[in-house]
């Protein structure tokens, strides 16, 4: 059976690889990617020095449902908590720092990238 793809998946995957790419540009070094648990997902795991940061990506084309980093709701943002904490724990990684950080990437309708853009410390608790 053939996997079909959406254009908005095709948009997410495009927005967690460039993410990535400017993460890494920036010293990150990447832990995990699409990590999963009973709380949710998390897109990307990074290092940043010896700061673990829990990395959200939101990618849009457009502005008519505003901008990436406004699509995350204080629901969302308490899932995300839990879902680092998750990993901490699973991890057994007690006593570390860490933080949420948002990227957010930005198309213009007709297909040209306007922005990636890292947020350090969106989320907090």
């Amino acid at each position: 059976m053939a996997v079909v793809t959406t254009a908005r998946q095709r948009t997410g995957q495009l927005g967690e690889r460039l993410a990535s790419e400017k993460l890494v540009a920036q010293g990150y070094e990447i832990v995990a990617r699409n990590y999963r648990c009973y709380a949710g997902e998390m897109d990307i795991i990074a290092r940043d020095g010896e700061c673990y940061a829990f990395v959200e990506v939101r990618a849009r084309r457009g502005r008519s449902c505003g901008t990436p980093e406004e699509s995350i709701t204080p629901t969302k943002q308490r899932r995300l908590i839990k879902v680092a904490e998750s990993y901490l724990q699973e991890h057994a990684l007690h006593d570390v720092d860490w933080r949420i950080d948002v990227v957010a990437v930005e198309w213009e309708r007709r297909g040209r990238l306007l922005r990636v853009e890292v947020i350090q410390d969106a989320v907090s608790g």
